[in-house]
Order: C-alpha cells, then structure tokens, then sequence
C-alpha cells in the first residue's frame, strides 16, 4: 500500500515500481497523515500489519520557515498515524527518523525527535503495536539528497554551492538504507531507537569534488584557475549545523546485526507529554509561531536553536 498526500510523488513511485517489481500487487491511495479517519479506512480496509512511517517535511531550511506546517505534518502526523494504527490492530509501526533529531538545532530535526517521544510514550503505556523507531543519516540519490542538486549545477556548468569548507555528514545507499530499515523493523520489541551503523562520516566539499571529477571535469579554484567548475561556499543556512550525531547520550548496546544499534534515550512522562502536545496543537491551531518554537524547546529538552532561528521566529511574530 503506497499512501501519499502528494499526487505527483505517488504518480512516480507507483510508475517506478510498475515498471522495475510488475509483478508485485500494489494499491496507489491519497491521503495525509494528519487525518485520522483516512488513515482507519485504509488500514482496514487492507488489513495492514505493518507500516514504514517515512512521511515528514525534511529540508531544514523549508521547515526552519515553516515551523507550524513542519510541526503539524512530522510530529502530529506521526502521531496521528501510530493512534490509527494502534487502533486499527496494526502489529508493527518503524518510524524514518534522523540523525538530525539528536541535540537539534533546527525545526526539522526537533519534530522529528518529538516524533520518536510521541511512539516510546505509546510503547510505555502498553500499546499492542510494536513502536521502532530506526535514526539514520542522509541517504545518496533520496529525496533532498544533495547529490541530484550536484549533478544539477554541474550540468550546468556551476558553481556548485556548498554551505561551509568543514561541513559533513553521514551518508549511505538506497539499498543499505532500505534492507537496514526492514530488519532493525523485524527486530525491535517495541519502543526500540536503532541506529545504522553510517560508517565515517563524509565532507560535502569532498563530496563535491569527487562529482566533479567522476564528470571529467576539474574545479576551478586559486590553484586551478582556468578548471572548469567553482565550488562557492554559501555560508550555513538557518537551523544547519556543521556535524551530525546520531546518540542524544553515549548508552548504545549491540544487536544480532553488526550494522544496527540500539539506544538507550530518555522518554517522557505521560502526563507531561500529552499536556505539552494539548499546548502545542492550540498553538499550532492559532498559527503562532512564536509560543509553538518556545513549546517545542520544552518537550525536546535537548532541542538549541541556532541564534539565526530565533532572530527569524521573532521577526515573524512582529
């Protein structure tokens, strides 16, 4: 079952798949995770045993802009669709998270760790669906993958913008990402954070580089000036940090899969979670900006807003 609020996007998975897995029965349905009834007739319906929640708005400075849509769609989205499946009899839940949900400095990454509460406090009150939640960096050629905007700029003969010399980041496969995702799923016991083994993390100038290169082209730079390809550096955008982390604390234990962690992270209360999203929704309701950025710095005790962040949340509230 492909289920997606975006007709376009799930016109061109249902393409894709038609045309590399015809043989593999698939419903295309529309729908946001944000309603509730849809969400029941679908799970129903289908008789849905498991569901890879991957919906989120995830490029940080679009959601840094957007805070309420950002907080609406990943946080209450996702609990939205874990309430339907709880009740809808679902047997597993796996909930896409990111790195960028650990010590969040923007938007993004704090809705998506308020994401991971909403699931272990579901877990700690006894739910029958099994929460697992799996963390992992940015996965090459995916959606809001730098490397297809690389590819971009340098067919069109640059620059290729790169935010800061020292900025990094954690990279994998599709593939990796995929089959990482599926068996972290069939592991968890439920309320689980896992977290992929991502290897060494990767400069995004390096990165930048090597595309360059593999295009046969050279960079054009003070020791190279008549190369073909500048790389420019933009400076760090709103809420962009330089390095990603992937343990809110260093308690990691091992599993069955070399490549797959399981944390030990802090969960709220229930009373102290569900009164902090009551809050959250009648301010996201009011579309104020300003009281919803202040309520998520309470629920996500770790969430640090760049400096730049706070700027834009009171210019907007003005």
């Amino acid at each position: 079952m492909l289920f997606e609020l975006s007709e376009y996007a799930l016109y061109a998975i249902d393409h894709e798949l038609s045309v590399t897995a015809p043989h593999v029965p698939r419903v295309a349905l529309l729908g946001s995770v944000t309603d509730y009834d849809r969400l029941c007739q679908v799970l129903r319906a289908f008789q849905v045993s498991t569901v890879y929640h991957a919906a989120a708005y995830k490029h940080v400075p679009m959601v840094e802009h957007n805070p309420v849509a950002g907080i609406l769609n990943n946080a209450f989205g996702t609990d939205t669709t874990a309430r339907a499946a709880e009740d809808c009899g679902v047997d597993t839940f796996v909930l896409i998270s990111t790195d960028k949900a650990v010590r969040p400095t923007n938007v993004m990454g704090a809705t998506k760790r308020l994401a991971e509460l909403c699931l272990q406090g579901r877990h700690a009150r006894g739910s029958t669906t099994r929460f697992v939640m799996v963390r992992f960096g940015n996965v090459l050629g995916s959606s809001g993958s730098v490397v297809p905007l690389f590819k971009q700029q340098i067919r069109g003969g640059g620059p290729v913008t790169v935010t800061h010399p020292e900025i990094t980041r954690y990279f994998m496969t599709i593939p990796e990402a995929a089959q990482l995702v599926i068996q972290a799923g069939a592991m968890g016991e439920g309320g689980d954070v896992f977290v992929l083994d991502m290897g060494q993390p990767v400069k995004i100038a390096d990165l930048a580089r090597r595309m360059i290169h593999l295009s046969g082209l050279e960079v054009k730079d003070d020791a190279h000036p008549h190369g073909d390809i500048e790389i420019r550096f933009s400076g760090l955008r709103p809420g962009e940090k330089l390095y990603e982390e992937l343990l809110i604390g260093d308690n990691v234990l091992p599993t069955d899969h070399s490549r797959i962690l399981r944390a030990q992270e802090y969960h709220l209360e229930q009373q102290e979670l569900a009164e902090k999203m009551q809050q959250l929704a009648v301010a996201c309701q009011q579309q104020d900006a300003r009281a919803a950025f202040a309520l998520m710095q309470q629920v996500v005790h770790e969430f640090h807003a760049a400096p730049q962040t706070h700027d834009w949340v009171a210019s907007m509230a003005e």
